[in-house]
């Protein structure tokens, strides 16, 4: 598939190429868990954003379709948006191996710009970043990540802030990932909400 204005990606999309190894794991699956129970709850309505394709060539054999190549009408913003309680919730979600920082390759320029122009003009923006190897889930707040980027100029973020600035969500059955919980906290302006770990 192809961006426009020639940001380059794989041009075929085959079935036969697709992995399900990993399909119903990870973080994305979690807070797509979570997200439906909080849908089903009536307690926030919010959902992962598709990715806006343009098919361009379709294969048509034995009955079924097989995408041949598209491109994306124009790069992704986050992973997530919708509704809580009145106010604009928006974020992206993101996995790591390393245990001692989240790598700035795993997010997007335009990402964090989407992420900026949500707090700038008055919505709940931020990043969830799950460690896997710690299995650690944080929440870091749109306005911290912005100040980090602006006061530094590393290539990652160190475990040590998330673990100062972020939020630690921990994990329970239902809801799976309890985010909002965070939100809660925060927007009451209670520091007891923010679940620190022990030093």
């Amino acid at each position: 598939m192809n961006y426009p204005k020639g940001i380059k990606t794989e041009k075929n999309i085959n079935s036969s190429n697709i992995k399900y190894d990993n399909r119903g794991m990870g973080l994305e699956n979690d807070i797509n868990i979570t997200n439906q129970y909080y849908i089903e709850k009536k307690k926030a309505y919010i959902y992962k954003k598709p990715t806006p394709i343009q098919v361009t060539k379709i294969d048509y054999r034995n009955n079924s379709m097989v995408i041949k190549e598209g491109y994306f009408k124009e790069p992704s913003t986050t992973d997530y948006n919708g509704l809580y309680d009145g106010k604009y919730i928006d974020f992206e979600a993101k996995e790591t191996n390393s245990k001692t920082s989240f790598p700035l390759s795993n997010i997007h320029k335009h990402q964090i710009l989407h992420i900026k122009n949500i707090v700038d003009n008055g919505g709940i923006g931020f990043l969830i970043v799950r460690f896997n190897k710690m299995n650690k889930n944080y929440l870091l707040l749109g306005e911290d990540l912005i100040d980090f980027l602006v006061k530094n100029k590393r290539k990652s973020i160190p475990v040590d802030y998330f673990e100062k600035k972020g939020f630690l969500i921990l994990d329970s059955y239902m809801p799976r990932i309890d985010y909002l919980k965070v939100i809660d906290d925060i927007l009451g302006g209670s520091e007891d909400g923010k679940e620190k770990e022990e030093k």
